[in-house]
């Protein structure tokens, strides 16, 4: 190598790196032995970053073909403007020109999005602060911030960037939002229906032209996932009642030049209606044909019903599965007549093998134990496989209420054809909360909560919580932990600490109040999926506290058996649950009973209460839900029932319409004491409300209501019950369910507390 100095520029620009080494006579280095490699232009980033992108090291020899592959291998980091080599002597020396490092990601404009959820997404492309500001990033930013708007109707939503360049090589990026008004849809049409009216088929849409409810609903607001699950409930309706040859041929949705009215046209072909001739199995069905048959859903003269078929399917699918054929096909083959428009459908079925689980692989709990999770499974490794309990297990799971999704899939072992695994894949949510609250409703007035709730302790399914409530007549201080898997057959243990202090509803301004502290001790033994006994024990002590406007009927208990009681309840109670969500039900049963003995210390008494809950969905709209309470208590050892322990009656929760706690006896003073028999009736009608769509956590319900309270020498009669029945809303609320009720009694008797319009937060019937 010749002693005088060779320089070697390459500037480096994407698009011309080829042609800039293609010309090699011209830039040509003679290859050499690398002595030094200095590297120059660093501000933020690391020399080694540098060192580990470059296709040689000192002491190698370096070529033409090394530099345009150090040059190529540099920009591709995503860091660097510019990059340069030089040569000098036998020393390379890279030169580069780092991008601005995006020091603020602001938003002006935006209503439509919370700012911090545009971040968050924008975070996921890779632009947020502190990376390297790539101009392609943010147009690719824009882009999506433009879609995200398209996703919410508001199509004349402009984004523009701004790009401001600070001290120290950064960069500001604005963006800045002009939302504009969302586009509504102003028609829809449909085209080629002849069996059914327009405004039959648009009724079936969630979609639609809006009403005076669409600010809440969003309803006229166009969404391509909308209108195609729309799309699919009119295809659904139409094969549902004979049309098995229905398609929808075209959907057009134009918008106006203003971008402001969007129009959707369905066009539709509905073909001819075709009743089912018979029903035939063939294939193999292990010699169950008959029980198989019992699982038929579909009803020969009828008209074609692909949700029968659907359902007839699915049901000899998880029957296969039941005895461990994870690979079943069942087909439904037509036999179409054109000629009188009959169909006879033929169930192939096809068990193929038996297969064993081999294992159960459990995803996505980054907090959770997996015995949190497997502890819940009735599917066993190295056991046959059973449909039947693996869908039971994903819902134990799913009832956990610790995840968002639950999903369980089967995948083939390699080379075990006999053999599969399990992949249960979860989602995990928040479990803890801190609540810090106030409500108010028409019987108590304001009232403020507190508290701290953690149901995934520590990621091992136990339950902690401190709850503080404060209103004008009940207050509640109260400590609980729950172990679900207290033993490892899922006995639950539940302590309890707690200080309650209520007065009734009516006081006429009195101070007076009963206090109730108390420890507690309960085990939960799961009899059945669905049945839980539970035992348990607590040591309490009531006093009562006179004031003014006490009523006569507690001075007179407590100059009698004193003014604190205390007392050892022992409880045992019952309860089962199959309702398909606790807080829209709409179908399903809910029975619970508990039984309070009080066996030691001043008090001694029997306390029942027996709730029963039914839920029947009439259709897709409308669900029929009953509901009965009974209470009963008596004293024992010839003692009367402890007043402190009366049930009440009136107004939610029991007959609305008559003030909250005013039904049933009085005392003398006219104070009402409640009683130790109750009874209650309710009976709803419930419907999303009108322009809601099929949205259940917003709903109207019409109801009727019978009930009362008795005392403890009075007998139960009917002819001393009460009766109302009205109209009222109930919606899922981000501070619990809340319901409005509107009552008109239509069975009262003199002194009765009337209540028209109540309301209150976390009641039910």
């Amino acid at each position: 190598m010749k002693q005088q100095l060779q320089r070697f520029r390459v500037r480096s620009v994407c698009a011309v790196v080829s042609m800039v080494f293609a010309a090699h006579a011209a830039w040509a280095v003679e290859p050499f032995t690398v002595r030094d490699i200095r590297v120059e232009g660093l501000q933020r980033v690391e020399p080694g970053t540098i060192f580990a992108s470059l296709p040689f090291r000192v002491g190698e020899t370096y070529s033409d073909d090394k530099g345009a592959a150090a040059i190529r291998a540099l920009f591709a980091l995503g860091l660097f403007k510019d990059v340069r080599l030089e040569v000098s002597g036998e020393v390379l020396v890279v030169i580069v020109e780092e991008r601005p490092t995006v020091a603020a990601v602001e938003f002006v404009g935006n209503k439509e999005f919370d700012k911090d959820l545009l971040q968050k997404a924008l975070r996921d492309i890779g632009l947020t602060e502190g990376r390297p500001y790539d101009k392609a990033l943010t147009d690719r930013a824009e882009q999506e911030l433009k879609r995200q708007y398209v996703n919410r109707s508001l199509y004349a939503a402009q984004v523009v960037t701004t790009v401001t360049p600070i001290e120290r090589n950064r960069v500001n990026l604005t963006f800045t939002v002009s939302e504009g008004e969302p586009a509504r849809i102003k028609e829809i049409r449909m085209v080629g229906n002849k069996a059914f009216s327009e405004s039959t088929l648009r009724d079936l849409f969630d979609l639609d032209t809006g009403n005076w409810l669409s600010w809440y609903t969003k309803s006229d607001r166009y969404s391509r996932a909308k209108l195609n699950a729309d799309l699919e409930t009119l295809r659904s309706y139409y094969l549902a009642r004979g049309y098995m040859e229905f398609r929808i041929d075209s959907t057009q949705v134009a918008i106006s030049p203003d971008k402001q009215d969007i129009s959707i046209t369905v066009n539709l072909t509905e073909g001819e209606r075709f009743v089912v001739s018979a029903v035939r199995l063939e294939g193999n069905y292990l010699g169950k044909d008959e029980e198989f048959k019992s699982l038929v859903k579909i009803r020969p003269g009828q008209p074609y019903n692909a949700d029968e078929v659907s359902e007839t399917t699915k049901a000899f699918t998880d029957y296969f599965g039941k005895f461990g054929f994870a690979f079943a096909r069942v087909e439904a083959r037509p036999e179409i007549d054109r000629g009188s428009n009959r169909v006879a459908l033929v169930l192939q079925a096809e068990p193929s093998r038996r297969a064993y689980v081999r294992r159960l692989n459990i995803s996505g709990n980054n907090r959770t134990r997996d015995e949190v999770v497997r502890r819940e499974f009735r599917q066993m490794e190295s056991s046959w496989y059973d449909g039947d309990k693996i869908r039971l297990s994903r819902d134990r799971v799913d009832r956990l209420g610790f995840f968002t999704e639950v999903n369980v899939e089967t995948q083939e072992v390699p080379s075990a054809p006999d053999q599969v695994d399990l992949n249960v894949g979860v989602v995990e949510k928040p479990t803890g909360s801190v609540t810090l609250g106030a409500g108010f409703s028409s019987a108590e007035k304001v009232a403020l909560s507190f508290g701290i709730k953690q149901e995934n302790a520590f990621g091992s399914g136990n339950y902690l919580s401190a709850e503080v409530n404060t209103s004008k007549y009940n207050r509640t201080i109260a400590l609980s932990t729950t172990d679900p898997y207290f033993t490892r057959d899922g006995i639950s243990r539940t302590f309890d600490a707690y200080h309650r202090t209520s007065k009734p509803y009516e006081d006429q301004g009195g101070n007076y109040t009963l206090a109730t502290s108390g420890l507690g001790l309960k085990f939960g033994v799961p009899f059945s999926e669905t049945d839980t006994v539970y035992f348990g024990g607590s040591l309490e002590r009531t006093q009562i506290k006179p004031g003014t406007n006490i009523p006569a009927a507690y001075l007179a208990y407590a100059d009698e058996f004193g003014y604190s009681s205390t007392t050892v309840p022992l409880t045992i109670g019952w309860s089962r649950d199959d309702r398909d969500s606790a807080l829209v039900p709409n179908s399903g049963r809910f029975q619970r009973l508990i039984t309070e003995w009080g066996v030691g210390g001043d008090a001694r008494y029997l306390r029942a209460n027996y709730q029963f809950q039914q839920y029947i969905p009439l259709n897709k709209q409308f669900t029929l839900a009953f509901n009965t309470e009974l209470g009963w208590g008596k004293g024992l050892g010839g003692r009367p029932f402890p007043i402190f322990k009366n049930f009440y009656s009136g107004g939610l929760g029991s007959v609305r319409g008559f003030e909250q706690s005013t039904l049933g006896p009085r005392d003398v003073t006219g104070s009402f004491i409640g009683g130790p028999k109750k009874i209650t009736l309710n009976g709803e009608i419930i419907t999303p409300f009108p322009g809601a769509g099929n949205d259940r956590t917003l709903r109207l319900f019409g109801f009727a209501d019978v009930g009362s309270v008795f005392g403890e020498h009075e007998t139960v009669s009917a002819d001393a019950l009460r009766a109302s029945v009205g109209v009222g809303i109930s919606w899922i609320s981000p501070l619990g369910p809340l319901r409005f009720a509107y009552a008109q009694p239509v069975r009262k008797f003199a002194g009765d507390r009337i209540q028209k319009l109540q309301f209150q937060i976390g009641t039910s019937f």
